[in-house]
C-alpha cells in the first residue's frame, strides 16, 4: 500500500515535488500543458498548507549535459501565470536558494546523475527538502535518482495524481468491466512488443495498430487482432477500421495507448481519427495514455470525451503487464 500525500501533515514544511514536466517546449514556451494542469491538485493543496515547495523533473533527453532548448523556464512560467503568483526559477541544484515560497528546478536531466541513480545527486536533492512528494507517476518506471534516489533520504509520499492513475489503471487489473479491450499502436516496438503476451492474460481483445501490426512474433499471441489491410504502411485500412469498430462497439472497458497510424500526416490519419471518435462516442470506460495519443486526441479536440486519460506512457504500459515500478516500490508502507 503507498503511503499518500493527503494522510501526511505538511503544513509549513519544506517539499521535494517530483512533478512530470516533461512537455513540448517550442521556441520558450510550453506547447501542449495537460501533464501541467495534471499537476496543480497536488501543488494547491501544498500551497495551501503553507508548505515550500521545490518542484524538480526533467524535459526530453539532453543525456547529462545542458540544453537550452529543453530549459524548463517556460515551464517556471506557466506555473507563474495559471497560479497568478510568481515561481521562482533555480537554475542549478547547488545554489542552496531557501527564500521561496514555491519554485520551480532546471531539468534534472541536464545532470549526468539523474539517470545514473547517483546517490550523491539524490543526496544533494534532499538536502533541499523535508518530505519528498512523487507526482510523476509517467517517469516512475525509472530508477533514476529523483525518483528512487531521494526516498533514500526523505520520508516519501505518493501525491494526488499518482495516488489516482494507481486506482484507475489498478481497476483494469482487478476487476475490469468486461469485454476489456487493449488498442496498441504507436512506433515503439521494442519497448511495446515484449509486453503483449502480458496484456494477453488480463485482456479479452487486443488490437494492433502502428508498427506493431507488422511484428510477426505476436501472431501467435492469444486473443491479437491484426489489421486485415493498409493504407500503404502508414496506417490501417478501411476493412480492418470496420472490424476493428465493430470489436469496440461490444467493449465495456478500452485501454488505448500509441496512434495507430502516422496521425500527424492526413493521408495516414483516419485510422487513429476514427477510432477515437468512437471512443469519443462510446459509454465504455475509455482509459488512455502515451504522449502521442494525447496528442492525437488533443489535435482532434476529443481528448476532454475520454473517461480517464493517464500521463503515463511506457509507465501506464508496465503497470498494467504487471511490473512493479520501481518509484512505487519506494512509497511503499513498511510492514
Amino acid at each position: 500500500m503507498l503511503k499518500l500525500l493527503k494522510n501526511t501533515d505538511i503544513a509549513g514544511k519544506r517539499i521535494v515535488l517530483r512533478a512530470d514536466l516533461d512537455v513540448p517546449l517550442e521556441d520558450g514556451t510550453v506547447g501542449e500543458d495537460y501533464r501541467l494542469k495534471a499537476l496543480l491538485p497536488t501543488l494547491k493543496l501544498l500551497i495551501k498548507e503553507g508548505a515550500k515547495v521545490l518542484v524538480i523533473g526533467h524535459a526530453g533527453r539532453p543525456e547529462g549535459k545542458p540544453a537550452p532548448a529543453l530549459s524548463l523556464k517556460p515551464v517556471a512560467d506557466w506555473f507563474s501565470a495559471e497560479l497568478k503568483r510568481k515561481i521562482d526559477f533555480i537554475p542549478d541544484y547547488e545554489l542552496r536558494i531557501t527564500n521561496y515560497d514555491v519554485a520551480l528546478l532546471e531539468n534534472l536531466r541536464f545532470w549526468p546523475g539523474e539517470e545514473k541513480n547517483d546517490p550523491a545527486l539524490a543526496k544533494k536533492l534532499a538536502v533541499l527538502g523535508e518530505i519528498y512528494v512523487n507526482d510523476a507517476f509517467a517517469a516512475s518506471h525509472r530508477a533514476h535518482a529523483s525518483i528512487v534516489g531521494i526516498p533514500n533520504y526523505l520520508p516519501a509520499y505518493a501525491g494526488l495524481r499518482l495516488e489516482e492513475e494507481v486506482k484507475e489503471l489498478g481497476g483494469v487489473l482487478a476487476n475490469p468491466p468486461r469485454p476489456l479491450v487493449f488498442v496498441l499502436g504507436g512506433a515503439k516496438t521494442e519497448t511495446k512488443a515484449p509486453l503483449v503476451p502480458a496484456f494477453a492474460k488480463v485482456a479479452d481483445q487486443i488490437l494492433l495498430g502502428g508498427l506493431l501490426m507488422f511484428d510477426q512474433s505476436l501472431e501467435k499471441v492469444p486473443r491479437v487482432v491484426f489489421p486485415v489491410d493498409a493504407v500503404g504502411i502508414f496506417d490501417i485500412g478501411p476493412k480492418s477500421l470496420k472490424k476493428f469498430i465493430k470489436i469496440l462497439k461490444g467493449a465495456k472497458t478500452v485501454v488505448w495507448n500509441g496512434p495507430l497510424g502516422k496521425w500527424e500526416d492526413s493521408r495516414y490519419a483516419a485510422g487513429t481519427r476514427v477510432i477515437a471518435k468512437e471512443l469519443a462516442a462510446s459509454s465504455a470506460k475509455t482509459i488512455v495514455g502515451g504522449g502521442d495519443t494525447i496528442a492525437a486526441l488533443s489535435a482532434f479536440g476529443l481528448l476532454g470525451k475520454m473517461k480517464y486519460v493517464s500521463m503515463g506512457g511506457g509507465a501506464m504500459l508496465e503497470f498494467l503487464a504487471g511490473k512493479k515500478l520501481p518509484g512505487l516500490k519506494v512509497l511503499e508502507a513498511k510492514p
